[in-house]
C-alpha cells in the first residue's frame, strides 16, 4: 500500500520498535485489537454494493470512528502509545500532503490524445504511464495519465481498462527508483543507493509489465471487435496548463527536503516537536497555489473536483489509525523470527501484507528482519550498502543479501495492486473513472475476477525465476 511516506527517518521506525517490543512483551496489544481494521476493510468492500447510500453519506463517519477507537486505546493502556500515535500521525500528513499535491498538480494538466483508442495505442500509453511513474512516482503518473486515457477510450471502455491502468501505472510501473514507490524511497532513505533500484529489478520489472501489457492487447481486442470508429484522427498531443508541470516538477524535488538525504537540512519535527516538516509545508502550499493558478480550460476539461482526494483522505486516516496494531504485531513477528525465514518467505510474506497494509512500515519491517539475519542493524547506513551489495549468506549455499533486498523491495511495490487499498492511487483512479460513468468493479469483484487470476500467476513466475532457491 502506498501510503506512509517519509516519516521513519525522525522518530524510531516500525522495524525498529518492533525490536523493542520483543523485549517487552506486555507492550504488544491484543490480537482483538484488529477487529476495527478487519471491520473497516469489510465496510470499504461491501458498502458501495450492498448499502450504497448509507455508505456514500456516512463513510467518513465510519472510518474516523473505528481510527479514534484506537487511538483512544492507545492514548490510556498502550506504554509509549502516545509515541506511536504521533509517529503514525507523522506519516498521515506526509501521505497525504504528497497525493495532495500530486492530485492538484496534476489536475491543471489537460492533455488532449487526438486518437481512437486501440489495443497498440492504449499498451503504448500504459508503457508510457510505468516508465512516468519512475520519475513522478505512481500518484503523479496515474493523475497525470487517468483522464486522458479514459477520454481516448470512450465508447468502448470496460473494467479491464481501468484495472490494468492500475495494475501497471498505479503500482508495478513504479519499481525501477526509490521515486517511483514509498517503500524504495525509504530504503534510499536508509542506505540502499538510488540506482540499486533499476540495476536489480529492471528484468522482473519488465517480464511483468511486458506479459501484462501482452494480456491486455487480448482483452482489449475482443473488447474493440465490432466497435465503429466514428471518426478519423490525427494522432496529436495537445497539452493546455503546462505551466502546473512546473509546480509537479517542484513537488517531485520536495521529495528529496529531508535531514537523511540533505546533510543538515532543518527539521520541524526536531526543532518544534511539530508533526510534519519543511517538506510537508512545501507540498500544502505548492497545491494551494496551484490551484488558485491552474489553467480553467484545464480545470473544466479534466472535470476536476476534490472527490477523490477527499475521500482517500478519510478512508486512509481511518486505515492509517486501525493498521497500528498489526503493523507492530507483524514487525514484533518478524523480528523475532527472521533467523527461520526462508527468501520465499520474506518474497510472499511482503506481498500478502503489503496487499492490505501500508507497505512502506511492511517492507521496513521484513527489512530489518533480513538484515538481523545476516547479522546487521537497519540503523546503520554502511550495513545497508553492504547489504546491497551482496553478503554471502553462512546457511543457504549461493544465497546473497542482495537477492534478499531484491525480494522484499518487488513484493512491497507489486503486490500493491492486489486491492483497491494497496495504494493509494488505486482508490483515486476508481474514484475517477466512476465519475467518467466507467464501469469500475467492485472490491470483491477486483479481487477474484482481476487481481487473484491474472496478477498471481505473474508474481509465482518471478518468484520462481529470481527467489526459488
Amino acid at each position: 500500500m502506498s501510503n506512509a511516506l517519509f516519516a521513519a527517518e525522525h522518530h524510531e521506525t516500525a522495524a525498529l520498535a518492533a525490536v523493542h517490543l520483543l523485549h517487552s512483551p506486555h507492550l504488544l496489544p491484543p490480537l482483538w485489537l484488529l477487529a476495527p481494521f478487519v471491520f473497516l476493510l469489510l465496510m470499504i468492500a461491501t458498502g458501495p454494493l450492498l448499502y450504497n447510500r448509507f455508505w456514500e453519506h456516512h463513510y467518513p463517519a465510519v472510518s474516523i470512528g473505528l481510527g479514534s477507537f484506537i487511538v483512544l486505546y492507545y492514548s490510556v493502556f498502550m506504554e509509549q502509545g502516545g509515541s506511536v500515535l504521533l509517529r503514525t500521525l507523522e506519516e498521515y500528513i506526509s501521505f497525504i500532503a504528497l497525493i495532495t499535491a500530486l492530485f492538484v498538480t496534476s489536475g491543471g494538466i489537460l492533455i488532449r490524445i487526438d486518437r481512437k483508442g486501440s489495443p497498440l495505442i492504449n499498451a503504448a500509453l500504459l508503457f508510457c504511464g510505468a516508465l512516468f511513474a519512475n520519475l513522478i512516482g505512481t500518484t503523479g503518473a496515474s493523475m497525470l495519465l487517468i483522464r486522458p486515457y479514459l477520454r481516448i477510450n470512450e465508447g468502448r471502455t470496460r473494467a479491464f481498462h481501468t484495472v490494468f491502468f492500475i495494475f501497471i501505472v498505479s503500482n508495478i510501473g513504479g519499481a525501477l527508483t526509490p521515486i517511483g514507490d514509498p517503500p524504495l524511497f525509504l530504503g534510499f532513505l536508509k542506505g540502499v543507493p538510488f540506482f540499486w533500484v533499476v540495476s536489480k529489478l529492471w528484468l522482473p520489472w519488465l517480464v511483468t509489465i511486458v506479459g501484462l501489457l501482452l494480456i491486455f492487447m487480448v482483452f482489449d481486442s475482443r473488447a474493440g471487435a465490432g466497435v465503429s470508429r466514428e471518426r478519423e484522427s490525427r494522432g496529436g498531443v495537445s497539452v493546455t496548463g503546462g505551466k502546473s508541470f512546473i509546480f509537479l516538477a517542484i513537488v517531485i524535488g520536495s521529495v528529496f527536503l529531508d535531514p537523511a538525504v540533505i546533510s543538515g537540512f532543518p527539521s520541524l519535527q526536531k526543532l518544534f516537536h511539530l508533526p510534519f516538516g519543511i517538506r510537508e509545508l512545501v507540498m500544502f502550499t505548492i497545491a494551494c497555489i496551484a490551484y488558485i493558478t491552474a489553467d480553467k480550460e484545464a480545470l473544466k476539461g479534466n472535470e476536476f473536483n476534490f472527490s477523490p482526494i477527499r475521500e482517500v483522505a478519510f478512508l486512509f486516516a481511518g486505515i492509517f489509525a486501525t493498521m497500528i496494531p498489526a503493523l507492530e504485531l507483524i514487525g514484533a513477528y518478524a523480528a523475532s523470527h527472521a533467523a527461520e525465514f526462508s527468501l520465499t518467505r520474506f518474497y510472499w510474506m511482503t506481498g500478502a501484507l503489503s496487499g492490505v497494509l501500508d507497505n512502506a512500515p511492511t517492507y521496513l519491517n521484513f527489512l530489518a528482519g533480513a538484515l538481523g539475519k545476516f547479522g546487521m542493524d537497519i540503523g546503520s547506513v554502511s550495513d545497508l550498502k553492504e547489504f546491497a551489495g551482496g553478503v554471502p549468506s553462512t546457511v543457504e549455499g549461493d544465497v546473497t543479501s542482495d537477492i534478499y533486498l531484491m525480494a522484499i523491495s518487488l513484493a512491497a511495490v507489486f503486490f500493491g495492486a492486489m486491492t483497491y487499498i494497496g495504494n493509494a492511487p488505486n482508490f483515486m483512479v476508481k474514484n475517477i473513472a466512476a465519475q467518467a460513468d466507467v464501469e469500475v468493479p467492485g472490491f470483491f469483484e477486483y479481487l477474484y475476477k482481476y487481481s487473484l487470476p491474472l496478477l498471481l500467476p505473474f508474481f509465482f513466475l518471478i518468484w520462481w525465476l529470481f527467489f526459488n532457491n
